[in-house]
């Protein structure tokens, strides 16, 4: 079985079921079946998501992105900090980066108070975090290959590029 081609069909469709994967892929159900739970397994597939739009429910909702700068740790390197950093329910995502910080971290909210709270309080006395910064989304227009509600012309206003 290509695994690499069923990764490609579950991270366009997650809920694809069992039945169009096999016939898709040209494989038994049970031989699908039994690659996803292996992928799952080995841990290469991590979890799947489901995408909110917010703005479109009456539901306080607010994300952040902070950059953090930390100091490694002496046998540990970055990793101690980040395993302290990713324990906290507010934490939805957090990236090792080069740039001006060491850690990006998402951080879901109900309020931006809550958010500056969670950074205050929580974030910022992490033995090792020398520095935040944190940065309100304000509107979202594409996650993770989704365009979130933009009016669509049908028209491609990119400009052509040539050799």
């Amino acid at each position: 079985m290509d695994e690499m081609k069923l990764l490609d069909l579950l991270v366009q469709n997650p809920r694809e079921s069992i039945t169009d994967l096999a016939e898709i892929l040209g494989e038994s159900q049970e031989s699908v079946q039994q690659a996803k739970k292996s992928l799952e397994d080995k841990k290469i597939i991590c979890g799947y998501h489901t995408m909110v739009n917010w703005d479109k429910t009456n539901i306080d909702h607010v994300d952040a992105i902070i950059g953090v700068s930390a100091k490694p740790e002496r046998g540990s390197g970055y990793d101690k900090i980040a395993t302290r950093i990713a324990k906290f329910p507010e934490v939805s995502s957090l990236f090792l980066m080069s740039g001006n910080s060491e850690f990006l971290v998402n951080v879901n909210g109900k309020t931006m108070r809550e958010v500056a709270d969670f950074v205050g309080e929580k974030l910022a006395p992490i033995e090792g975090v020398a520095a935040t910064v944190t940065m309100f989304v304000l509107k979202k227009y594409k996650v993770n290959g989704v365009t979130m509600d933009m009016a669509s012309d049908g028209e491609d206003e990119r400009m052509p590029v040539s050799a």
